[in-house]
């Protein structure tokens, strides 16, 4: 998970569903209705947005997507996705299952792209992740999330890309989490987004990474290699 993540009232992180798919076999139908959120919740939201605000983010409080249900085998991922007020997402102990999308990226000989996240960003600011990741965008197929993610956070265009598990995390925030492998040499020409203001290559060994990887990111990693 990304770094950071804690447990949440007693909650672990659950694997929902676990490929590998490929993304032709990820397919994603969206309810018209969209979520309704409490009373309770929608105040929630608004001080997160508030809190944002006043730390400098630009974040806007549009739509997103939530997933309703989802039916996983060995040859296709298909996710039933809701929309929802993105802000949602940012309640601290229950996030309505909002989805975002997480692609771990490695080099062509197996490092790993690690990032830290700038300070006024809206999710994990501060800590260390590996890839690129954000909310699936109002429509968007997931398995699309994630190369999109991947061009915008650090502009290159995976060679090989996969799905690879659908995680609830102890928030109540569902991340569908790929795998992209950069072809030879594309490793130099990464360049990171403003949301990032420090990156680096870690070791393909992840015994050898360095101490500022929280054991949330080792856990993701090991369970992808």
């Amino acid at each position: 998970m990304p770094a950071g993540t804690e447990q949440t009232q007693g909650r672990a992180p659950r694997i929902l569903a676990r490929g590998p798919w490929r993304s032709d076999q990820v397919i994603s139908r969206w309810a018209e209705e969209p979520f309704e959120p409490t009373a309770s919740q929608s105040a929630l939201a608004d001080q997160a947005i508030a809190r944002l605000r006043a730390q400098g983010s630009p974040s806007h409080d549009g739509l997103a997507g939530r997933l309703r249900d989802h039916r996983a085998s060995a040859e296709r991922l298909e996710l039933h996705l809701q929309p929802m007020r993105w802000s949602l997402r940012l309640i601290r102990d229950d996030a309505a299952r909002a989805i975002a999308a997480l692609c771990v990226t490695r080099a062509a000989d197996g490092r790993w792209l690690a990032g830290r996240r700038a300070g006024w960003v809206a999710s994990w600011p501060g800590r260390w992740t590996l890839g690129a990741g954000g909310s699936v965008d109002l429509g968007e197929n997931p398995a699309h999330t994630l190369a999109r993610e991947l061009r915008e956070e650090w502009h290159v265009t995976p060679e090989r890309l996969s799905g690879e598990a659908l995680v609830e995390l102890p928030q109540r925030l569902v991340m569908f989490i790929g795998l992209a492998w950069l072809p030879p040499g594309a490793e130099a020409e990464v360049r990171p987004d403003a949301e990032h203001d420090l990156f680096a290559w870690w070791p393909a060994d992840i015994d050898r990474w360095p101490q500022e990887a929280g054991e949330s990111v080792r856990m993701m990693a090991q369970m992808l290699a």
